[in-house]
């Protein structure tokens, strides 16, 4: 199977959003809430460091990440 760059670009994403989320959980926090409110307001300090999760969210550009949460969400909704 050959995969494109824009395939491998999106796993990354959605690889790293989630180890993102998944150390918020950890710390106890809301990681919903926790990651809207860094894509709406662009502060880190709603991501906590913890696991490195403020350093990885940081490395992907906002716009990329919302635009592969809305194609995901679209995708499923039309499955």
């Amino acid at each position: 199977m050959i995969f494109s760059s824009e395939d491998i670009k999106r796993e990354v994403i959605r690889s790293n959003l989630q180890t993102v989320f998944s150390a918020l959980q950890e710390k106890g926090y809301n990681a919903v809430h926790q990651i809207a409110g860094y894509l709406i307001s662009n502060d880190p300090a709603y991501i906590s460091s913890h696991k490195g999760a403020r350093s990885i969210i940081q490395q992907i550009d906002r716009d990329e990440i919302i635009e592969e949460l809305v194609k995901s969400y679209m995708e499923d909704r039309h499955e």
